[in-house]
């Protein structure tokens, strides 16, 4: 069975020959330049104006973040006036676009619409409008993020964000010191922890005369998928190209059992009931819950939580450390006005200075690996403590398949999933894994599912 590494690193060869491309592979490692710098010939006349458009999503200060870095554009680059368009939500550009309103001149999508942009001819690809501004990407960005913006032998967007899944603790509830001398197992640092020592934490946290829970998942494919990868299990048949969901995998169907031990304890984690209410991170941010997963995008929310503590760590391991998370880019519209003007501010958008002060609001993990080594992204004096803990886990990142169906295949395995974890007394859970890779597959691969009364699943919600 293929590590998360092996995953992660799967098409090297094809972003190897892409990023030597970029840079014109000169052999000489001493002569990276580090950062991204626009192009010192002007790409269009002096006295022309060209009105840029930026489509950014995010909260309310990220996106105040984003116009000051663009109005930043103006300052510096008296050719262009850039217009910041912004939604809440990574998909609210793509419904926009639905509705007929105009793409964006250079707009920023998560990996998970991306296949949606391209097949539909909304982006251009950027290697030639770098490669013509001699930008040379070195040590800043990784592979694995330019891999996960390559399409057809082509780089089609700009690496920008990255967000790994990592857990969240409340100090107060899960206290390594007082564990230790109590003689519990406790991890020997924030780099690693195994799967007992997780579940050792979750105890300790739940108090039911306090009515505290140890540790709160959503009962979600992207909830369960980090602890499923580091069980050794997979989410998808395929990495690449998947026809099914695989639940019931040898593999995966090892991983579950493990995890559900702990995930379907009513004395550790929520009731359905709890969920329905409040989400994890509510619970957290009401000191209810000991541990959740999440990104370093909540960090802000929490840190304005009063006399909340918390701090981070990885994703347990299982049989290996990984984890699961988002990829956002910077894209040029295939409409775009000017072109060369648009690639111009996609270059000074992601330099180290741009993203840098889109970095001190808190909820960015950026791509560029620069700032992400800085102080501007690892705020040594505010929580968490650990915030190296997200660098470390982009490289146990499992990169997800292109996908255009992600909300129709959660929605098909909702119910399937609120058994396993739920149902009481027990669960058949090969039958279970059988059933969600049935309804997945006339979603992942419509073309070639005939569904009959013997391959089609049973609906739980209809089971005595």
């Amino acid at each position: 069975m293929r590590t998360a590494v092996t995953r992660a690193l799967g098409g090297l060869v094809v972003v190897a020959t892409l990023a030597c491309g970029l840079s014109a592979c000169t052999g000489d490692e001493g002569s990276s330049t580090p950062t991204p710098q626009p192009s010192s010939e002007p790409t269009t006349s002096p006295t022309e104006r060209v009105d840029l458009t930026f489509g950014v999503f995010g909260s309310n200060e990220e996106i105040q973040a984003y116009t000051a870095m663009a109005n930043n554009f103006d300052t510096v680059d008296d050719r262009a006036d850039v217009t910041v368009k912004a939604w809440l939500r990574h998909d609210g550009l793509r419904r926009s676009i639905e509705l007929g309103k105009p793409v964006p001149d250079v707009f920023l999508v998560s990996r998970r619409d991306l296949r949606w942009f391209v097949e539909n001819g909304l982006t251009a690809p950027v290697d030639t409008l770098l490669d013509e501004r001699g930008v040379d990407f070195g040590d800043v960005y990784s592979r694995d993020a330019l891999e996960a913006f390559s399409s057809d032998n082509r780089l089609q967007c700009m690496p920008y964000g990255v967000a790994p899944q990592v857990v969240f603790y409340n100090e107060n509830m899960v206290d390594f010191n007082r564990m230790e001398i109590r003689g519990f197992d406790v991890p020997a640092d924030h780099r690693r922890w195994s799967w007992d020592q997780f579940v050792t934490a979750a105890k300790f946290a739940a108090r039911p005369f306090r009515e505290t829970k140890g540790v709160a998942i959503e009962p979600t494919l992207g909830g369960l998928a980090p602890f499923v990868y580091s069980g050794g299990g997979d989410i998808f048949d395929d990495d690449t190209d998947p026809t099914s969901l695989a639940f019931s995998d040898e593999g995966t169907q090892d991983a579950l059992e493990t995890i559900l031990t702990l995930f379907r304890d009513p004395k550790l984690t929520l009731s359905q009931e709890q969920l329905e209410e409040k989400s994890p991170l509510e619970w957290f941010e009401e000191g209810k819950v000991g541990m959740i997963t999440g990104t370093r995008a909540m960090v802000p929310e929490l840190r304005a939580v009063q006399d909340l503590r918390f701090d981070v760590m990885p994703i347990p391991s299982i049989e290996g450390a990984a984890t699961v998370g988002e990829i956002s880019g910077l894209c040029i519209s295939q409409d775009a006005e000017s072109p060369a003007t648009a690639a111009d501010f996609m270059v000074y958008a992601s330099s180290t200075e741009a993203v840098s002060e889109v970095v001190r609001e808190g909820y960015l993990q950026p791509a560029n690996q620069q700032v992400a080594l800085s102080d501007d992204f690892l705020q040594p004096e505010e929580k968490p403590l650990n915030s190296a803990v997200f660098n470390e886990a982009v490289g146990r990142m499992v990169i997800p398949p292109l996908l255009d169906t992600w909300d129709e295949l959660e929605d098909a395995v909702e119910p399937y999933l609120l058994e396993m974890f739920f149902a009481v007394p027990t669960i058949d859970l090969p039958l279970l894994g059988a059933e969600i890779d049935a309804v997945s597959q006339p979603i992942l691969s419509p073309e070639t599912t005939t569904p009959t009364p013997e391959t089609e699943a049973s609906d739980p919600t209809q089971s005595p």
